[in-house]
């Protein structure tokens, strides 16, 4: 069934965009790429798939065994981090929900291993491991990134990628504004062929 938005499973050969090796957010926010032709890419559109995204960046092991449940709040979560970037970037007003949301991230989780008492071994710390755990800790780091990311010296740097339709995020390099070589030559290119049809015109 073909829709406006024609959704594509495989991973698109787009390097990261600049920034989100350091932050993990603005990463959470590009996993969802809208390329030309109306085709968008989900890096998080399977329990699986989701399960592969975070255990590339170190947070969940491989064998998480990811749940839908938990794959949508994982979703969820980007969208608001979204909202946020978009604000952040537009110097618009945030949606008091998008910043709740970040915040319950945040503190859904115990900052700390908490204690736990065994009969035979004593007293012992321990994070808790179970799927939706190791999930709500994901979480909760992606949200404490996202607040680093708009309120630290990184957040002058954030943009919107300039080639349309990229929907991706980055953080400026000097003067670029684009998320990858192919965008930059597609603008690059659109600019140009605007240059000549104003010239056609005149």
């Amino acid at each position: 069934m073909r829709t406006v938005k024609e959704y594509v499973l495989e991973e698109p050969s787009l390097p990261p965009a600049q920034g989100e090796e350091e932050h993990i957010s603005l990463a959470l926010a590009n996993s969802s790429i809208t390329l030309p032709g109306g085709h968008t890419v989900d890096l998080l559109a399977t329990p699986a798939q989701a399960n592969h995204w975070l255990t590339a960046r170190g947070l969940a092991p491989v064998d998480a065994g990811m749940l839908e449940m938990c794959t949508t709040q994982l979703r969820s979560l980007r969208e608001q981090i979204r909202s946020l970037l978009a604000s952040r970037t537009a110097g618009l007003p945030a949606l008091p929900a998008a910043v709740t949301a970040v915040n319950d991230a945040m503190t859904r989780v115990p900052t700390a291993p908490l204690l736990h008492w065994d009969d035979q071994r004593g007293p012992y710390r321990a994070t808790p491991h179970p799927t939706t755990a190791i999930v709500e800790h994901a979480l909760a780091a992606l949200a404490a990134d996202a607040a680093e990311l708009l309120t630290g010296p990184d957040a002058d740097r954030l943009t919107a990628c300039g080639s349309t339709p990229c929907n991706r995020y980055l953080l400026r390099h000097g003067r670029r504004h684009w998320c990858s070589t192919r965008c930059g030559d597609r603008a690059r290119a659109a600019r140009a062929y605007a240059r000549r049809a104003r010239s056609g015109v005149e």
